[in-house]
């Protein structure tokens, strides 16, 4: 059983990181929003000692808060911003706190709290044994949004560090070596000219003609891509009426790849298909460039430090109460038939074990991706909810506003506090990972894939 400053340190605080967490799922901001959360995390950190910049690299909700001094430098990444549409009490049937209203179902109210966590337990170590390091705490916001570090990284943040740590809660523990897609995000307008669609139906140009032909094109194009690609969208505006020839008409759309090159590629192609709709409708094409991310790329040398970590720390133990609590969620899910008969769902109701280190690839999009192509970084996983709770679900939001997220968070907190340890105590394994970095990165630099032109979104008054 592992018993070292840095848990020993999770354990004090759990009250006041528990307290945290409670209070910014009871108040969800959605992306580039996270006000209060932002505040509150801010405050929280200056009561333990750190240095705290708000409005960090330019964005209104960013953190940067900082503890010590000299190397190594570790960096640990919080997020807040909760998703549209996702109250949800906590009960086991779907019920909205507020219908429509945002909620954590995604349980970045831990997420955030949890990298708290981990740099109070690496401060811990560092005074207990007088070891030099320095401790910085990001507060990231929009996640969701898939810009937050993005931006971040175009004002320079992440480049002090040494290495970077993640966490994330969800249906399991453990740590991946595969890879997520990365995203470009944009929404293309078309400007047409209106008039009655029985009347004079000549006269006008269709923008939703333009966006149709354009999602045509798009579905064609996906014959002729990597299979790494994914190209989804959705129309935002279609028009008013069907007598009212649509003047404006617009589409979003991500573009996914497990590559920067592959995204940027099939993105080009894009445009180019939305070019050609606006030729043929004779209409104006405007492109709104929302922003991209990078796919991720896990360090095998810290996924194998966290991993051990992992084993080594005592899993949360689940009373009676949680274990039916989150059975009765699972049987509410879409997935559970299938996860059944796939074996999946058998032992607890709550993942109760840690798993080899995983390698396996994930069609999702993280922003993590970008920080992990400017140093070596991992995210970690540890159960926050029940085994069969679907992604962005209310289900997940249930589970991170009590005990079960909770548990899961502090646990979480624990392993990134005693893998930051590790790596204070024995520095050639930072090393290692700086040399394994260096090596998947063949020479190439990061490069933002936000232009500096798009601006910050500012939070909504």
């Amino acid at each position: 059983m592992l018993d070292i400053a840095a848990t020993r340190a999770v354990d004090q605080a759990a009250q006041g990181l528990t307290e945290l967490a409670q209070k910014i799922w009871e108040t969800p901001e959605t992306a580039y929003n996270e006000v209060n959360a932002c505040q509150w995390l801010a405050d929280y950190l200056r009561q333990q000692g750190f240095t705290v910049e708000v409005g960090y690299a330019g964005l209104p909700t960013a953190i940067r808060a900082t503890w010590g001094k000299g190397h190594p430098v570790i960096g640990f990444l919080g997020e807040y911003d909760a998703l549209p549409g996702l109250s949800q009490k906590i009960c086991t049937q779907k019920d909205p706190v507020t219908p429509g209203a945002p909620g954590q179902g995604c349980g970045h109210n831990l997420l955030g709290v949890a990298c708290v966590g981990g740099a109070l337990g690496m401060k811990a170590h560092l005074e207990e044994t007088g070891k030099e390091g320095t401790v910085v705490f990001y507060g990231c916001p929009a996640e969701e949004a898939l810009t937050g570090k993005t931006f971040m990284a175009r004002g320079g943040a992440f480049k002090e560090l040494d290495v970077a740590l993640a966490w994330h809660g969800g249906s399991m523990n453990g740590v991946n070596l595969g890879t997520s897609n990365g995203l470009n995000s944009a929404i293309f307008h078309f400007h047409g000219v209106t008039a009655h669609a029985g009347g004079d139906p000549h006269n006008g140009r269709s923008a939703l003609d333009a966006v149709e032909l354009m999602n045509v094109g798009a579905n064609y194009l996906r014959e002729h891509v990597t299979s790494d690609v994914r190209i989804h969208y959705v129309i935002k505006e279609g028009g008013t009426a069907p007598n009212i020839v649509p003047d404006n008409a617009s589409v979003w759309y991500y573009v996914r790849a497990m590559s920067r090159q592959a995204i940027e590629d099939t993105y080009a192609r894009l445009v180019k298909v939305a070019e050609g709709a606006a030729h043929m409708t004779e209409t104006k094409l405007e492109i709104e460039f929302l922003g991209g991310c990078y796919n991720s790329m896990s360090n095998k040398v810290l996924v194998e430090v966290a991993h051990d970590m992992m084993e080594q720390i005592p899993l949360p133990q689940w009373t009676a109460e949680e274990l039916d609590f989150a059975q009765k969620l699972n049987l509410e899910s879409p997935q559970y038939e299938k996860m059944k008969e796939a074996g999946l769902l058998d032992g607890p109701a709550i993942c109760s074990v840690v798993p080899p280190i995983a390698n396996r690839n994930g069609y999702g999009s993280s922003d993590v991706g970008d920080v992990q192509h400017i140093v070596p970084c991992i995210m970690v996983s540890t159960a926050t909810c029940n085994r069969a709770a679907p992604g962005h679900s209310w289900q997940i939001t249930a589970c991170a506003g009590m005990s079960i997220g909770h548990k899961g968070m502090l646990y979480g907190a624990k392993v990134l506090a005693a893998t930051a340890s590790k790596l204070v105590d024995d520095p050639t394994l930072v090393e290692k990972a700086k040399e394994e970095w260096n090596e998947r990165m063949h020479g190439d630099t990061y490069h933002c894939p936000i232009p500096e032109e798009v601006p910050i979104p500012q939070p909504q008054k």
